[in-house]
């Protein structure tokens, strides 16, 4: 009898968390619209607008060449890579191999359908000036992959700066973004390709 009394409750418990997220990205998506978020990153929270299962979607952004790209995998984990154009992007995969793949490659074998570019607060990309040149140098060359210390988000952190060094987390190449670029990060999703 109280097995369905717990579940009852998780459920509404589950229904007022996504209520306060969506209410969150809701007054964010406003004070962004009227330059009142936040426009550098903080000691909390270098991304004010992160990839979200809720996220709103009022403002859909285009590719562009050289930017910074991620999507959930399985809605737990997110998985980053380099837009370079025509629908292609290039990513560091399981097995090693720095790869160029389609969009719907990139989403394929994951959660959502919806990819996520690294953006500023007025919607516009953050591309670092070598990104592209050191992202195509790296096409089919192979890392030693570890989820930890060798992962997605080294090889585009390498990408941005030129630096090798252990991102062990999305939460951390956040704090590294926002230092680099010396703003917040807001991850935007981006207008469908055709």
């Amino acid at each position: 009898m109280a097995l369905p009394l717990i579940w009852l409750g998780g459920a509404a418990l589950g229904a007022m968390l996504v209520a306060d997220e969506r209410s969150k990205q809701k007054q964010l998506t406003v004070d962004r619209r009227l330059g009142r978020a936040p426009k550098a990153p903080d000691q909390q929270q270098a991304s004010p607008l992160s990839p979200s299962l809720w996220h709103l979607g009022e403002v859909k952004v285009a590719p562009k060449p050289g930017s910074i790209v991620c999507c959930f995998v399985f809605g737990v984990i997110e998985h980053t890579g380099i837009w370079l154009g025509e629908d292609t992007l290039l990513e560091l995969h399981g097995s090693g191999l720095i790869r160029p793949i389609s969009s719907a490659r990139f989403l394929a074998g994951r959660s959502g359908s919806r990819i996520f570019q690294a953006c500023d607060h007025q919607h516009q990309p953050l591309i670092a000036d070598k990104i592209l040149i050191r992202a195509e140098q790296a096409i089919y060359q192979y890392r030693d992959y570890d989820l930890f210390d060798n992962n997605c988000h080294r090889f585009v952190w390498s990408c941005v700066s030129g630096e090798e060094l252990p991102v062990s987390s999305f939460a951390k190449l956040n704090r590294l973004l926002g230092q680099y670029f010396k703003q917040a990060i807001y991850w935007d999703e981006l207008q469908r390709v055709k």
